[in-house]
């Protein structure tokens, strides 16, 4: 860390230093909302859960056109915009009585989600580069997990259904949480330039998304993105929870202490793995991530065999555990090579277009989790998530063999020296 820390330039720094901070609000409110809307604001559970879909889908929608206004205006303008969103949406909702009033501040909120994926990592992107950047986004993404996981235990305590000011106060404190990036664009990293000057002359035109979508490299990795969310992130919210209660008969203590168990995993293990990883082919990391990620499920589909059970409920933590493992070896990866792929032209788009696949994953995948299990297949479920992790391992293999060295975490000379020994 020490080592890491020393070689960040000074903006690296005040940016990675605010990131637990910063978090710590989304995750006082991240696993309450859908509490607050049914139980306390007393919507339909039905309306509710569409509701919270808007996020996801206002945020699809918005990733394209911020991508372009990225690489156009650049990243700082079009971040303020959606912190301003973030923060008028966070207290619309908190005072929200009716359903119309809560989907205006849930769009808001989603804007802001549209457009903070592709910004920040251009603004890593132009503050960091090569391995460092690789180190960066796996050391954000631990603090990230963590700034969520400590907002989430402290909501857990502070909220009572029965006192809406409680939530009305969490929403208040996420509002207040974007003031701190406003506060760093508009000072330390307002001078951050993430977007080519239009004024000087450039060798090739800045791409656009269909140009960039036909380079195989983006589109193997695009693909690659998308599954990954659909059996990872995206069933961390509906298929693991509702396996869990329903196939292994485990607690909603079990499953909350789940998650605290995710978050300590990445946050103990991150470094490790990023000096693991260092200097190692990105899409060879991505593989031993599937067969990781392929693991946990077998021990998710076990406790099925012992439902209500002490050895379901330790293997429900274990399950969240080693898919926390695959987690570090996946976010320090794929942004990375992305960014590296990208010029300072299209880099908004780029990182957009990694946006749209990991929001593309994350809405398919409770829909997909939601048939099985309401059909009552469980061991399908099963079967999908492993089957899923054998086919993120050969689009890795694709991959390796379309993206170029240097995008992916070794030098060029070692490729051709590679190329010459064989």
């Amino acid at each position: 860390m020490r080592t890491f820390w020393t070689a960040l330039p000074t903006e690296g720094r005040w940016l990675l230093s605010t990131v637990a901070i910063q978090t710590l609000g989304r995750g006082l409110t991240l696993p309450f909302t859908i509490i607050y809307l049914h139980e306390v604001r007393g919507f339909d559970l039905g309306v509710s859960g569409a509701l919270m879909s808007i996020i996801a889908v206002t945020g699809l929608i918005v990733t394209g056109p911020g991508g372009t206004l990225i690489d156009r205006y650049g990243a700082r303008r079009v971040l303020l915009a959606g912190l301003m969103a973030m923060i008028a949406g966070c207290a619309l909702l908190a005072f929200a009585t009716t359903p119309a009033v809560a989907a205006i501040a849930l769009v808001l909120i989603g804007v802001n989600f549209g457009v903070s994926w592709p910004g920040f990592n251009s603004v890593i992107a132009a503050i960091v580069d090569g391995d460092l950047r690789q180190q960066y986004f796996g050391v954000n993404f631990a603090l990230v997990n963590l700034g969520i996981g400590v907002g989430g235990i402290v909501g857990g305590f502070f909220i009572d259904v029965h006192r809406p000011e409680t939530f009305t106060a969490i929403f208040l404190i996420d509002a207040a949480s974007s003031l701190i990036p406003m506060a760093l664009l508009l000072g330390p990293l307002r001078h951050v330039r993430t977007h080519a000057d239009p004024a000087q002359p450039h060798e090739e035109p800045a791409e656009g998304y269909r140009q960039i979508l036909r380079r195989p490299a983006v589109l193997w990795l695009t693909l690659l993105t998308f599954l990954a969310v659909f059996i990872g992130y995206g069933q961390m919210e509906g298929g693991f929870p509702a396996f869990a209660r329903q196939v292994s008969g485990v607690s909603t203590q079990v499953i909350g202490f789940s998650f605290a168990v995710n978050t300590a995993v990445i946050v103990l293990l991150q470094f490790a793995v990023l000096k693991l990883i260092r200097g190692r082919r990105r899409t060879r990391v991505m593989q031993i991530m599937t067969l990781v990620w392929g693991l946990s499920w077998v021990l998710l589909g076990l406790t099925g065999l012992l439902p209500k059970s002490l050895a379901a409920a330790i293997g429900v933590l274990l399950f969240m555990g080693v898919f926390a493992f695959g987690e570090t070896m996946l976010q320090p990866t794929v942004p990375a090579i992305y960014n590296d792929l990208a010029s300072d032209r299209s880099r908004g788009r780029y990182n957009a277009i990694n946006a749209a696949a990991f929001q593309g994953g994350a809405i398919a995948g409770p829909i997909a989790a939601g048939l099985l299990l309401g059909e009552g297949r469980q061991t399908w479920f099963i079967v999908t998530m492993v089957v899923g992790s054998v086919l993120i391992c050969l689009l890795a293999f694709a991959l390796e063999r379309r993206v170029p060295a240097s995008a992916n975490g070794v030098a060029v000379e070692e490729d051709v020296a590679e190329a010459e020994r064989r």
